[in-house]
């Protein structure tokens, strides 16, 4: 166990059998507690990193098994086999204490094959935390933090009118963003920064948000466009008319043309979804001839009357 580090399972209160979705549950649950933009618990932001951290490792299965089998520590490093503690030797010339290694791997010829504290953690993180050759090479940068995911529903409406979607993110915070122009269901936004924190002081991690949209009761997707079905009269068919025409935007008027049929597409310009490129798609409407109910009397003879007329050529043809 790593020095003044707790383990995992132990910060966010599971045990070992624990199922993903209740390490999930008991995150949120204490990721809201001691968020340090709201908590007033004390040390919320010590706190709040360390249950970060704890979900990093266990919320993530791959990590978890490492964890499980003893392959990382408690801060998600890897264990070093073959490490036998502080050495027996004694502090190396110059000051400052020796580890010893029962593999083979770098050595202080200084010290007779002993490998110092400095160079030890230099070699961990870069060289970066003293040494010869960590003062040579400079401090390197901090690792960020971890990237976080989540869904966002949006509807079709909050898209054509720009509106900023809100979402709960794993970390406990709350975010609005707007959708950039031509997202489309089952794309991901990045939210730069909105990600896990860096343990090391280093730059957040990222929010990949999916975008999900709401089914719409009378919309489809179908690219930049949106299909709608419209139905229309038999006579408006045959003799074509000016219907009403729901749009995202409002209703409008569309001219259904003479002896159209059922299943005909027409096209709205300049209805549909943003696109990337600038504009809007389209809404293509799908006519559907509809009989009254209950029946026209009058429509009824006609097409009586239509259907002897079909016969009478019929047979005058089949003789």
């Amino acid at each position: 166990m790593v020095e003044g580090m707790r383990d995992p399972y132990e910060v966010l209160g599971v045990g070992r059998e624990a199922s993903a979705a209740d390490i999930k549950k008991a995150f949120r649950k204490l990721a809201k507690k001691y968020h340090p933009d709201q908590s007033k618990e004390p040390k919320a932001k010590e706190r709040f990193a360390e249950v970060n951290n704890a979900y990093e490792i266990l919320g993530e299965a791959k990590k978890r098994e490492q964890f499980d089998k003893g392959e990382i520590g408690p801060d998600g490093k890897p264990r070093f086999p073959g490490f036998e503690g502080f050495g027996q030797g004694g502090p190396r010339p110059g000051g400052g204490t020796t580890f010893r290694w029962s593999g083979s791997g770098p050595f202080d010829a200084r010290s007779g094959g002993a490998f110092s504290a400095d160079d030890f953690l230099g070699e961990i993180l870069g060289r970066g935390l003293g040494g010869a050759a960590g003062r040579g090479r400079g401090r390197q940068t901090a690792p960020r933090g971890s990237d976080i995911h989540a869904s966002a529903a949006v509807t079709l409406e909050q898209i054509v009118r720009g509106d900023k979607v809100r979402v709960d993110l794993s970390t406990g915070r709350t975010v609005e963003f707007a959708l950039p122009p031509g997202t489309r269901p089952g794309q991901t936004v990045r939210l730069k920064g909105q990600g896990e924190a860096s343990m090391l002081g280093g730059a957040a991690g990222d929010a990949l948000i999916t975008a999900e949209f709401v089914p719409h009761p009378q919309f489809r997707v179908e690219g930049d466009n949106l299909r709608l079905d419209v139905p229309i009269a038999i006579d408006e068919a045959v003799l074509g008319a000016k219907v009403k025409v729901p749009t995202l935007d409002g209703p409008v008027t569309m001219t259904v043309p003479p002896g159209s049929d059922g299943g005909r597409s027409l096209r709205i310009k300049g209805k549909g979804l943003p696109t990337a490129k600038g504009g809007r798609g389209d809404v293509l409407v799908t006519l559907r001839i509809t009989l009254p109910d209950p029946m026209d009397p009058e429509l009824e003879a006609l097409m009586r009357r239509r259907q002897g007329q079909v016969d009478s050529r019929r047979k005058a043809v089949e003789s």
